[in-house]
């Protein structure tokens, strides 16, 4: 298939620059996977959508406050945006200048409660640097560290907490797990009590999510790696869900690549740390997931190719086009579709 069999033309102004005052007050596009129907609803309907015996399946991980601006020797600002903890207090990072970034260069951040030094240069750009400091390093990116928001929201976020899920509690992200921001406690709460069963998974989201599809042919794309767990409770949630008929619906498509990934052909999932690479599009036979809670995303990203995968190329795209006439609002702060 080929990248562009997954444009369309969206317009600027439909890229959310900030959430809504209240989470749950999104629009939710209702589209039938099979038939491409599509229904106009809104998220704090969901409860009400899901039937006793459904299985949602969340990623409960937290973004880290990854965005360090420090200064070099010579007094000059440098940007450091944390990647991957490599162990041993290094890290790969994405350094703004990076001319002025070469292997040796010291960067000093806060009042020098923090420091690090570039000990070498990717050829993809990235740096690795080695920090030091005294005390708790997650304790410190917390004092110092600002949220590192998508690159095409422009605008600074008042409440960092927004970009956060209320359920989150692994800190490991570089983005944030979007389809889980609609969630709020009470919504939770009317979910438990319709008899839904709640599983948590993990993936770290790597910015990798927002790396542009440059080959024509999506099948040569080079899917980025991101960490992800299944842990023992969740894995028998969900294969108890699976042995008595339940569907598994899965909040975002963070949670759908890791179900998918860890699967075998009957659906069932194991308990896993490890890493996926897993590229889904359109031909990709689901083994585990039954429906879908996913925002709106950009043309041509591994993201809506995903998503067609679910409902077919031309039923995703028809969506698409009403929601843009809709004016419904695009990507990481925006509306969200349920897929069954």
């Amino acid at each position: 298939m080929k990248k562009s069999d997954f444009y369309f033309d969206l317009p600027k102004e439909l890229i959310a620059q900030t959430p809504l005052d209240q989470r749950d007050h999104s629009k939710m596009m209702h589209i039938n996977k099979n038939t491409g129907a599509v229904e106009h609803r809104h998220f704090y309907e969901l409860p009400d959508m899901l039937h006793e015996g459904d299985c949602l399946v969340l990623n409960d991980s937290r973004v880290l406050p990854a965005r360090l601006i420090g200064t070099r020797p010579t007094g000059g600002n440098v940007e450091v945006l944390l990647l991957r903890d490599l162990g041993d207090s290094k890290w790969e990072c994405l350094t703004k200048p990076g001319k002025k970034t070469r292997t040796g260069t010291e960067i000093t951040f806060g009042d020098g409660q923090l420091k690090c030094e570039v000990i070498e240069v990717l050829e993809n750009g990235n740096r690795i640097v080695k920090f030091q400091y005294d005390g708790i390093f997650l304790e410190i990116l917390e004092s110092l560290g600002k949220m590192p928001l998508p690159p095409y929201i422009k605008e600074e976020l008042e409440d960092s907490e927004r970009y956060q899920t209320v359920y989150s509690r692994e800190l490991g992200s570089a983005a944030a797990p979007t389809a889980g921001l609609h969630f709020t406690n009470e919504i939770l709460d009317r979910i438990k009590e319709k008899g839904v069963s709640i599983a948590y998974v993990t993936l770290h989201v790597g910015l990798g999510t927002f790396r542009p599809v440059k080959e024509e042919n999506i099948e040569q794309h080079d899917m980025h790696s991101e960490f992800c767990m299944i842990p023992q409770e969740a894995a028998n949630i969900i294969n108890e869900t699976k042995s008595r008929g339940g569907r598994i619906i899965s909040v975002g498509t963070t949670s759908c690549r890791t179900l998918e990934s860890f699967s075998d052909e009957n659906g069932f999932v194991k308990a896993v740390s490890d890493w996926t690479n897993i590229f889904i599009y359109p031909g990709y036979r689901f083994k585990c997931v039954d429906a879908l809670i996913t925002n709106f995303h950009l043309p041509e990203s591994t993201l809506i190719m995903l998503v067609a995968a679910m409902t077919g190329r031309e039923n995703i795209l028809n969506a698409y086009k009403i929601a843009v006439n809709e004016r419904y609002r695009f990507f990481s702060f925006g509306d969200c579709c349920f897929i069954e």
